[in-house]
């Protein structure tokens, strides 16, 4: 029975288009309102259509939203937890989220980025819009800044490189990736470079490997320079040394997104297979009921 309180979860994403006609609109808010030149979008439509023209990461996130409201719901302390969910580029925007929960008149929000690992220019970014939005409503909006080091999450990553190496040579190494992020972060202390490498030596420890490294993914495509290296060149250097084989685990992704399903799934695998190297990638989380009930409790505990 509630006691009354009344708390709004917003879970936050980065978003997806919806459709192929979606693709455009999703593509500018990225570019900050600037339309993307005939060939980038068709860059980025094509990269869809490699996947059979499925749109797998909205799926997948109202799948991760559900089981953490289905979590939440079932907990017995009182309170009232309204669950909605606010994407940073596709709709609902997360100022939407807010502004739904506001409207259930909760007394306060809790916000959550499905992404374990904070940097300023990511999950900085909505804990920011996240509180603007708030404050114009009257109410507080309170972002757990990081979860890369939360027991279930450590636990699924060590079952999943664990089954992934099961079917890999001797020797393998293990890369743990993130997505990359312009090089000028470091200059501000930015923890996500380091937050990355913690959860990899968390993951490392318990399967005692002696053949791991860190890398990035999947950057944007502007001027600057952005954090590498990058997986790719990571899977040339490594075939070029004679490695035995190589398993990426993108720990910095929760969801079989664009930058899994065709990053790693078809990019990554057909240089790896150009240049004779085995590889593989571990199991993402998705909506897997351990590690989105520890996400509850996490929100919970707020």
């Amino acid at each position: 029975m509630s006691d009354g309180t009344r708390v709004g979860v917003l879970l936050m994403a980065y978003g997806t288009p919806r459709d192929h006609d979606d693709i455009e609109t999703y593509y500018t808010d990225i570019r900050r309102g600037r339309a993307p030149t005939p060939e980038l979008l068709a860059d980025l439509t094509r990269r869809y259509d490699a996947l059979g023209g499925t749109f797998p990461l909205r799926a997948i996130t109202d799948a991760q939203v559900e089981a953490i409201r289905s979590a939440l719901q079932r907990r017995a302390d009182g309170v009232d937890y309204l669950v909605t969910l606010g994407t940073k580029h596709s709709v609902p925007k997360l100022e939407d989220g807010v502004r739904a929960l506001a409207a259930e008149s909760v007394d306060r929000i809790v916000g959550l980025v499905l992404a374990p690992h904070y940097s300023r220019f990511s999950v900085g970014e909505y804990a920011e819009r996240a509180a603007h939005a708030a404050a114009e409503t009257g109410l507080v909006a309170e972002t757990v800044e990081s979860w890369h080091l939360l027991p279930a999450y450590v636990d699924f990553l060590e079952s999943a490189v664990r089954e992934a190496l099961g079917g890999m040579p001797a020797g393998t190494e293990v890369v743990f990736t993130a997505h990359s992020l312009p090089e000028r972060i470091m200059a501000t202390g930015d923890p996500y470079p380091q937050q990355l490498t913690e959860t990899a030596e968390a993951v490392v420890a318990r399967l005692g490997l002696d053949h791991w490294s860190v890398g990035w993914q999947s950057a944007g495509r502007t001027p600057e320079p952005w954090l590498g290296p990058d997986v790719l060149e990571i899977v040339r250097a490594r075939a070029a040394a004679g490695a035995a084989g190589l398993v990426v685990c993108a720990c910095g992704f929760i969801a079989d997104h664009l930058e899994v399903a065709y990053d790693l799934d078809i990019e990554a695998a057909a240089v790896a297979a150009e240049v004779g190297l085995r590889f593989a990638r571990t199991a993402s989380v998705n909506a897997d009921p351990t590690v989105m009930s520890a996400l509850a409790e996490l929100v919970a505990a707020r």
